[in-house]
């Protein structure tokens, strides 16, 4: 089927670049209308125009994800407009710094864990109602090894991506017997600017893009994926994950 994703409606945050923008337009090829949401307004014009050049279409959305209200309006809106939704892409991130836990400013912590964290359970509450009246909901979010490592110097950008891996995770446990499908997606290191204002040393031509990634994010938004409250790992091929407990 050329069109998989024909009259469905996807939610991309952090469409404007990296992941998010190539997610949007896979997602805009494969048929779906996408409602991309970034702070630059130019350049999710640009991200627009790409779009419509390829044939697909889109509604384009300059928020901060931290206006919390405008979440809720925005749920409200594709309520009045669509009636339902059939993909979330929860993608936008903040770094933050790295530095030791004691050193983080309070700003800094309360940046991060609002877009990495906060900003998805809003996403969540106001747009569950739309996802169940989808035949096939579907909501995606982007997580990080560094949920689990635990590595030095990581301290904030690791803490928000485990919490967000619980949100997530309970999220799918209370859905699990709706059409709703809830999956968390593990990039690994992909050419963008975040991974090279963490890694400036590294070779970006070492690394796969977020190109690379889009096909398996269309995947992950099918009617035909019934995983749930999984990790999607990209750096295992695609290999689906069970999070364990400890032991």
């Amino acid at each position: 089927m050329d069109k998989p994703l024909q009259n469905r409606v996807a939610v991309v945050t952090g469409a404007s670049r990296g992941i998010g923008r190539a997610a949007a337009l896979a997602l805009a090829e494969a048929g779906a209308h996408v409602i991309a949401l970034a702070r630059t307004q130019g350049a999710l014009e640009a991200l627009d125009d790409e779009i419509r050049a390829k044939g697909g279409s889109a509604t384009l959305v300059p928020v901060n994800l931290k206006d919390f209200d405008a979440l809720d309006r925005l749920g409200a809106a594709i309520y009045e407009r669509w009636g339902k939704l059939d993909i979330l892409l929860g993608n936008a991130g903040q770094l933050g710094e790295l530095a030791p836990v004691t050193h983080i400013d309070q700003p800094v912590w309360d940046e991060v864990m609002a877009v990495n964290v906060t900003a998805n359970y809003r996403l969540i509450r106001s747009l569950d109602p739309l996802l169940r009246a989808s035949d096939s909901g579907r909501a995606i979010f982007v997580t990080s090894g560094a949920a689990h490592k635990h590595k030095a110097y990581w301290g904030v950008y690791s803490i928000s991506k485990a919490a967000l891996e619980a949100l997530v995770r309970t999220y799918a446990a209370e859905t699990v017997t709706t059409p709703v499908r809830v999956m968390l997606l593990n990039p690994g290191p992909l050419r963008t600017a975040m991974r090279r204002t963490a890694m400036p040393g590294e070779d970006p031509l070492t690394l796969k893009t977020p190109e690379d990634l889009a096909p398996h994010i269309v995947k992950l938004a099918l009617p035909a994926w019934i995983e749930t409250g999984k990790i999607y790992d990209f750096t295992q091929d695609g290999k689906v994950i069970e999070p364990q407990p400890p032991a």
